[in-house]
């Protein structure tokens, strides 16, 4: 199958893109490099430096090849960024998610697996979250996701076009050299590794108080493998005309930020020094998945599920790239860490 990958060389692009070509298919790689790295999209992929704003590079793509369905990951993902510059975000996720969906429809393209986020639940009430729980998102990220899942749901009403979403939790670990890097970086677990190799002075944590075992935030991390392997089995499904649907990808386990610190030390067996600052705007303090639609319809199963085991293998990578994909950097220390999103 010709499958458009948007998103292609962000961290989960790259990784999903590898594991569809691992599977048979042919991958158009877009990505325009705005957060992604040329270096993580692999050689056999056929790249497109392009973006979703501009709807000539979008017609060019389809028009050159024969795509046949669509892995919709370019978006903007910053829970705190969001907070500060919504229209960005409602722009980026939302109206250029739009001009993908028209050129697709233009070219009769009607199958698309669209990358969400666990950000849409806000703070849920009932955990673990199911997919039928209310979603009410309190950062403009999140509800960037939502707005374009309500998209879908209209473009299915009114155009056939066939749909999966896949919400998301925490990603975490690395993959085939594949890993995580960010600029600016605001993922709990690569900063926290940041640290055990002496490039920052400390993680800060944001919020002490929340009504948790610790007083600090907890989170579902699932390994980015298993994310991607979702991605093929819901194409898989849409194949046998079974779509319109969205399904959590988690591990159903929650772990506070002080948890998560613990157990990279065991794995690092670096001090990995602590500041506490005030909670930020936007942050959830639970959220957890409940995976059984995935798992029943899907047939899908996290493999990956120890928290050890997915830190081990971020922290591979992290010794192998200590300044990302591009090579050596400044080694210069900051103590201002950016931490939990949700993606």
């Amino acid at each position: 199958m010709n499958i458009l990958v948007t998103g292609a060389a962000g961290y989960i692009g790259s990784i999903v893109t590898e594991e569809l070509i691992k599977k048979g298919n042919s991958v158009i790689a877009l990505d325009n490099l705005e957060q992604g790295h040329r270096e993580a999209v692999v050689p056999e992929a056929l790249f497109v430096h392009a973006d979703l704003r501009d709807s000539e590079e979008l017609e060019k793509v389809f028009r050159n090849y024969q795509i046949e369905a669509v892995v919709h990951l370019a978006a903007k993902a910053l829970v705190g960024e969001s907070m500060s510059y919504p229209e960005s975000y409602f722009r980026t996720n939302v109206v250029y998610g739009i001009n993908l969906l028209d050129t697709m429809l233009r070219y009769g393209v009607q199958k698309l697996v669209f990358s969400s986020t666990a950000a849409i639940y806000g703070n849920s009430e009932r955990i673990p979250i199911k997919e039928s729980h209310t979603t009410v998102p309190v950062n403009p990220y999140g509800d960037s996701k939502l707005m374009f899942e309500r998209v879908l749901d209209w473009y299915a009403d009114a155009h056939g076009l066939k749909f999966i979403s896949l919400r998301y939790f925490n990603a975490a670990g690395s993959k085939d050299g594949l890993g995580e890097e960010h600029e600016p970086e605001t993922h709990l677990i690569p900063n926290i590794l940041k640290v055990a190799l002496g490039q920052h002075e400390h993680v800060v944590v944001f919020g002490t108080d929340y009504p948790t075992k610790d007083g600090t935030c907890i989170r579902d991390y699932i390994h980015v493998s298993d994310i991607a392997r979702g991605h093929i089995l819901a194409l898989k499904h849409m194949e046998r005309n079974q779509a319109n649907k969205a399904y959590n990808l988690g591990n159903s386990r929650g772990y506070s930020v002080l948890e998560v610190i613990e157990t990279a030390r065991k794995v690092t067996g670096a001090s990995i020094p602590v500041v506490s600052h005030p909670r930020r705007p936007g942050d959830p303090a639970v959220l957890v998945a409940s995976s059984e639609r995935a798992k029943s319809e899907l047939g899908w199963e996290p493999e990956k599920i120890s928290l050890e085991v997915i830190i081990e293998s971020a922290w591979k990578w992290q010794k192998e790239h200590p300044y990302g994909y591009g090579g050596n950097k400044s080694s210069e220390k900051t103590d201002q860490i950016g931490l939990l999103e949700v993606k």
